[in-house]
């Protein structure tokens, strides 16, 4: 027998804040009887969100209580790199941290040496924290994104100049 799962609704609206912070223009979460399909409203007209049911249990905010995204301001100015350095990008939109708490020092700064499965940063989805790591030696030469910035899916976060 499957385990039942449930969105509280700060889980709901959380999601709904990282989805108005990204360029997704769609998401769908199932986790056992539950599917939350939050659509954007792209072309002006019609819902920002909406319910598809899988069971009784499915639960999703009303289009009343989702705020319609803000016209998307400047993207993030691309990284350069050289073909034989190395982009670790995002695996999943959350939010970027540079460091394990407020009061600790940044994994990493321009110019640090990181050898393969050093920790670069964490990334905050929902209130569960995923640590990015090095995947080769290398020295960090470009840090793409600002601490707490909301990162999108494949953005670039790091440019590694291989050892």
């Amino acid at each position: 027998m499957g385990a039942r799962v449930s969105l509280s609704y700060d889980e709901i609206a959380e999601i709904l804040k990282i989805i108005d912070g990204s360029s997704c223009d769609e998401l769908i979460v199932e986790t056992g009887d539950i599917k939350l399909l939050v659509r954007r409203n792209t072309a002006g007209g019609g819902q920002a969100l909406s319910r598809d049911a899988l069971s009784s249990s499915t639960i999703a905010p009303t289009p009343a209580s989702f705020t319609p995204p803000l016209p998307a301001g400047a993207p993030a100015a691309a990284l350069a790199k050289a073909p034989h350095q190395i982009e670790v990008v995002a695996p999943m939109v959350g939010t970027f941290y540079r460091a394990p708490s407020p009061d600790a020092a940044p994994f990493v700064e321009i110019g640090s040496s990181v050898r393969t499965g050093d920790p670069l940063c964490l990334i905050e989805v929902m209130k569960l924290f995923t640590t990015i790591a090095a995947e080769h030696d290398g020295r960090i030469l470009q840090i793409g994104a600002e601490n707490a910035e909301l990162v999108e899916y494949g953005r670039t976060l790091f440019v590694i100049d291989p050892a």
